[in-house]
């Protein structure tokens, strides 16, 4: 394969790990913050973990947003992480209220603590947990085929993500009765709110899922 992938470094980590997911299905990962790597890239994928308005405040310093809008509306393949998925949406209230890349409309909103029965909700959420098929047979058309529904993915976050649009929802979650999007797949884009590169053998079968889609664009 040998396809270059750009994995943009905006200095909100998990850079490493998505590199070596990348190189274990045989893309060829460049991690980078320049404007003609990314634009001459084979494909492009926006890691991170962190806080929602630096995300956004590094992306604006890079001069990178727009960068990105032109890869998304330019049918490359794009995968967002993480945060990565979350700056995809209009904004979040995280420290207030920051606008996102506003690809989709949605608003990232953080987990309450306390439960509707008054328990109190674990803040982050840390660990396993399921994702389940929003549209099953658009679940066989995306990234995740070949992974069985229900699957476990590995998860690391305090904020989610409320899409005002279903048609892009591929799965959702639950966590303490909480049930939100966590991943979507429209076109070019797939994005999720676990780590794949994380999530063990099932995970990397996204990576391999993703190299297949860019494959198909040479």
């Amino acid at each position: 394969m040998n396809n270059n992938v750009a994995i943009i470094d905006y200095h909100m980590g998990n850079l490493f790990s998505v590199e070596q997911a990348c190189r274990n299905v045989g893309l060829n990962p460049i991690i980078t913050s320049k404007q003609t790597e990314i634009e001459n890239s084979d494909a492009v994928i926006l890691p991170g973990v962190g806080a929602f308005p630096e995300a956004m405040n590094n992306l604006n310093k890079l001069n990178l947003i727009e960068t990105l809008k032109k890869i998304l509306e330019n049918e490359k393949p794009f995968m967002g992480i993480c945060l990565g998925f979350q700056l995809l949406f209009s904004g979040s209230e995280e420290f207030g209220n920051t606008k996102g890349l506003n690809v989709f409309p949605g608003q990232v909103k953080k987990f309450p603590t306390v439960s509707s029965t008054k328990s109190k909700i674990k803040v982050p959420q840390i660990g396993w947990n399921q994702i389940h098929p929003y549209n099953s047979q658009k679940w066989k058309r995306s990234l995740l085929n070949g992974i069985n529904n229900n699957e476990f993915m590995y998860f690391v976050h305090s904020y989610f993500v409320e899409t005002e649009d279903d048609s892009i929802t591929l799965t959702y979650t639950e966590y303490e009765g909480i049930k939100y999007c966590s991943s979507i797949e429209k076109d070019n884009v797939f994005a999720s709110q676990f780590h794949p590169e994380k999530s063990a053998y099932e995970g990397i079968k996204i990576y391999n899922n993703f190299a297949n889609s860019i494959n198909q664009k040479d």
